[in-house]
């Protein structure tokens, strides 16, 4: 499960690397047509924020797996290893159940909503469906990110 987690996980840096690129190309393009072209391009506005939409969903379950969120973690620094482990178990699975039902249930309505209505986006003319498919696609990287976690403090309890 370890190798999977990794692959995973380098899987998910590249394409957020890439989507920050994309971003930034995007951007620049759009200060270039303004200022220099002195034309306004509309899919470059659109383009860069269903990118930033990718980037931020997609970026918070990678954090999740890298259990690099941000998160208060004062009180249970104070615990005991054996309270904390049991704690961590808990918020692994309340994450897990988060994920499960608002991200890839919620999500997954959404996504099967506007694929079905056929709403697509004024510039570009793509799908809102695949813009918010994201949503369920990092509430099952985020599950199994729980569930790698959780085996994890099992074998170390």
């Amino acid at each position: 499960m370890t190798i999977l987690y990794k692959n995973i996980n380098k899987i998910i840096e590249f394409i957020l690397v890439l989507i920050f690129a994309l971003l930034v190309l995007d951007v620049l393009w759009q200060v270039f047509g303004r200022y220099v072209l002195g034309q306004s391009f509309s899919f470059t506005e659109e383009f860069a924020r269903f990118a930033l939409i990718w980037l931020s969903v997609l970026g918070a379950a990678y954090l999740n797996g890298k259990r690099e969120h941000l998160s208060m973690d004062f009180l249970l620094r104070k615990l005991e290893p054996n309270q904390l482990n049991r704690r961590m178990k808990i918020i692994e699975m309340l994450m897990f159940v988060f994920a499960f039902f608002v991200m890839v249930i919620g999500g997954g309505n959404l996504v099967y909503t506007t694929l079905y209505l056929g709403q697509v986006s004024p510039a570009m003319h793509i799908s809102l469906g695949y813009v918010y498919a994201i949503v369920p696609i990092s509430g099952l990287l985020i599950m199994f990110f729980s569930l790698y976690n959780i085996t994890n403090y099992y074998s170390n309890s």
